[in-house]
């Protein structure tokens, strides 16, 4: 399944997985060191050391899943007048209050940089829609409006 990241979050994304394989063969080491004290069952180091690998091991596997079969946002032939991941949306609630948020993959995701996942209720009350239009959204706690102010690409 294919996720959709900003060039940005690919970049970052690929800065996580050299990280992680760099890191990898050093805690390999901590593992062979361990073993070398004895006693495998009541031995603390080799055991956190064989989980922080095994913790390693899969987030490279998710890593190079995503990275594989990202596509670029920037690259996409998005339609610029409606909602759809990768746009920033201008809102409007029914007290007046204004709001802006990029809509990116929940892998982007960061609510104090104004990035909301596609995967949140307010965004899958939004996808589609059109600026200028007022949308009813179910939200966790309660059923809100919201008016398209402008979006962005």
């Amino acid at each position: 399944m294919a996720i959709y990241l900003t060039k940005a979050g690919k970049e970052k994304l690929w800065a996580e997985l050299d990280a992680l394989q760099k890191r990898k063969p050093l805690v390999q080491e901590e593992i062979a060191r361990a073993r070398e004290h004895g006693d495998l069952k009541e031995n603390a180091e080799y055991h956190a050391a064989k989980e922080t690998l095994t913790n390693i091991m899969r987030r490279i596997e998710e890593l190079d899943t995503k990275i594989n079969s990202a596509k670029i946002l920037e690259d996409l032939d998005i339609e610029p007048d409606k909602v759809f991941i990768g746009v920033t949306v201008n809102l409007q609630d029914e007290d007046g209050d204004d709001y802006e948020y990029m809509i990116v993959d929940l892998e982007e995701a960061n609510p104090a940089e104004n990035k909301i996942s596609v995967q949140s209720p307010l965004v899958q009350g939004l996808l589609g829609h059109k600026t200028g239009e007022t949308v009813e959204v179910e939200l966790p706690a309660r059923k809100a409006k919201f008016k398209i102010l402008k979006i962005t690409r």
